[in-house]
């Protein structure tokens, strides 16, 4: 039986996975919050694996505060570059495999066609950047890694888009909600089950991947869908918002192809 290590397991990500457990048998799980693993810290990686050898690492851990990571740079940059440093170093040195997620916001969203996995980065915020900073330190420290870019997850955990405009619109709410950025929304149990399934397939192409559930649409299109879903759209306003800003640059079209 294959024993997985999860980081980041109360994530979006994490309880994903905890959900789909039940239907992969093979695999013995063990899953780590922030508390009880903290992947900035390598003793504390070192010392969740000195308990049992573990086949694969799925990395869920991220700083993922979009916002405030252009006010915070050093701790997204902490968790999202040394933290996965610290999990290829450990990892290489166990022979695990790692799975490490990563984002569409390594890309600049000017090509205006959809991203392969060669096409060239060039994130333009602090999160894009320290996430394909951690990219570049699991690529050279090991052979044996996948990295997942994926895009605009949401799920029934954590907060989320979806759930935001669920509950707004719940309540009577107008929406305003902007359309100048495309992407791919991806539900975090789809994900976790193409992550899950790598591994039972044991897959070894190893490298980068690109996962979403490849619908392309912006934030107010994607509203649209959320509102409709939940026979909601005859109830509540909603509105392509008008001078739209955020304190982080975002790209306008960061759809990822397979």
């Amino acid at each position: 039986m294959k024993s997985v290590l999860v980081t980041g397991a109360n994530g979006q990500l994490g309880k994903s996975i905890q959900k789909l457990t039940s239907s992969y048998p093979q695999l013995h799980f063990v899953f780590s919050s922030s508390t009880d693993l903290d992947i900035t810290d390598i003793k504390s990686i070192k010392k969740s694996f000195s308990n049992r050898a573990f086949s694969y690492c799925i990395n869920c851990a991220a700083y993922t505060d979009v916002e405030n990571s252009e006010k915070e740079p050093e701790k997204a940059f902490k968790v999202n570059s040394e933290g996965a440093n610290n999990l290829a170093l450990v990892c290489k040195e166990q022979q695990t495999v790692l799975i490490h997620i990563s984002t569409d916001y390594v890309f600049d969203g000017e090509k205006g066609t959809p991203y392969v996995v060669s096409d060239p980065t060039n994130p333009i915020n602090v999160y894009g950047a320290s996430k394909l900073q951690g990219e570049k330190r699991i690529q050279e420290l090991m052979n044996t890694y996948f990295i997942v870019r994926t895009s605009w997850l949401y799920s029934e955990f954590g907060k989320n888009f979806y759930k935001t405009i669920l509950q707004k619109a719940r309540e009577g709410a107008d929406l305003s909600v902007t359309d100048d950025q495309m992407g791919c929304p991806t539900h975090a149990g789809n994900l976790a089950k193409y992550v899950l399934d790598l591994i039972v397939g044991e897959s070894k192409d190893y490298g980068i991947h690109h996962f979403t559930d490849e619908e392309i649409l912006s934030w107010y299109g994607f509203a649209e869908k959320i509102l409709r879903e939940n026979n909601l759209s005859d109830k509540v306003r909603l509105e392509k918002a008008k001078n739209y800003r955020t304190f982080a640059r975002r790209p306008k079209y960061s759809v990822l192809k397979k």
